[in-house]
Parts: structure tokens; C-alpha cells; sequence
């Protein structure tokens, strides 16, 4: 994950570039993809009242419309990956909280903190993913898997009684 040139503040008036670098998060100094990451829970309240079907075509939704948002800003930022892009972070994290038995503090931090989890650690294939595919798609699919890994903890979380 490259940074060879400063991301500026006047990127954000383009409204590509606005979602690409997630309203803004992808400016943190510190920890872009965390700090992605917690801006997408924004939407993903609202995303939430959705039933699962609709649920599950916006994220495909979304993350066509990433592969094209990420390419764009990788090339302006002359990076294939630049840390300041999180918009990937938004569906990783949207993935991972598909179907989670009820919408509360409890079941989002475990879902933030699984996302992360796999999205910094990078198990196979997600680290292949992320060392091996290009472009907007690969800035997108290796956080696609870190998603599907959290996901897939959420849901064995899920099947023990008393679990939040």
C-alpha cells in the first residue's frame, strides 16, 4: 500500500473521489482503513432497515461502482492502493455485517473488530488477493474476502445461545 504523493483537500470536490476516499475518512493521518471503516457503520444504519435482499444488491451495487471509484483514484493518486482509498473498507465491512441477528452496539463492534481483524491480518487468499489482483478490482476484492471471513465468524458467533 504505496502513498507516493499526498492526497489534497480539493479531491474532495470531486464527488468520485468523495466516495472513493470514504466522505473524507481516507484523509485520517492515522489508520485511513480503521477510520473508514467506522464511517461506513454510518450508512450501514440505514442500510440495516433494508430487507436482506436489497441488503445484498446494494453491496454488489456497490461494489461495481467501487472497482470503478477506486481505479479512478488510484490513478489521480498515482498509487495502485493508496491508503486514502476506503471505500473497499465500506463493503468489507457491509458484507461482514449481512444478516447479523439484530442491529446493536454489541453485534457492530464485533463486526468492526472481525472485518479489521482479517482486512490488516490478510489470510489466505485474502493476502494473495491483495499482492496478486490489480486495478479497481483488486483494491476491492481482497476486501470482499476480509468480509467473507468476518462474515463467516459472525454467523458461527450467532449459533451460540446467549450471544449478545
Amino acid at each position: 500500500m504505496a502513498n507516493p504523493i499526498p492526497i489534497k483537500f480539493s479531491m474532495l470536490l470531486n464527488p468520485l473521489h468523495v466516495l472513493s476516499l470514504g466522505f473524507g475518512a481516507g484523509l485520517s493521518p492515522r489508520a485511513p482503513g480503521t477510520v473508514g471503516t467506522i464511517v461506513s457503520i454510518i450508512p450501514y444504519l440505514y442500510l440495516s432497515q433494508l430487507a436482506l435482499l436489497p441488503y445484498i444488491t446494494v453491496i454488489f451495487v456497490g461494489f461495481a461502482l467501487g472497482v470503478y471509484l477506486c481505479h479512478y483514484t488510484s490513478q489521480a493518486l498515482g498509487a495502485h492502493d493508496h491508503s486514502g482509498i476506503v471505500w473497499d473498507e465500506f463493503i468489507g465491512f457491509w458484507i461482514t455485517m449481512i444478516a447479523v441477528p439484530a442491529v446493536t452496539w454489541q453485534w457492530i463492534l464485533v463486526g468492526f473488530v472481525l472485518f479489521r481483524f482479517f482486512d490488516i491480518v490478510k489470510p489466505w487468499p485474502v493476502k494473495w488477493a491483495d499482492k496478486h489482483l490489480k486495478g479497481g478490482f483488486g483494491i476491492m476484492f481482497d476486501d470482499v474476502l476480509a468480509g467473507l471471513y468476518a462474515l463467516a465468524c459472525m454467523q458461527l458467533i450467532a449459533k451460540y445461545p446467549g450471544s449478545f
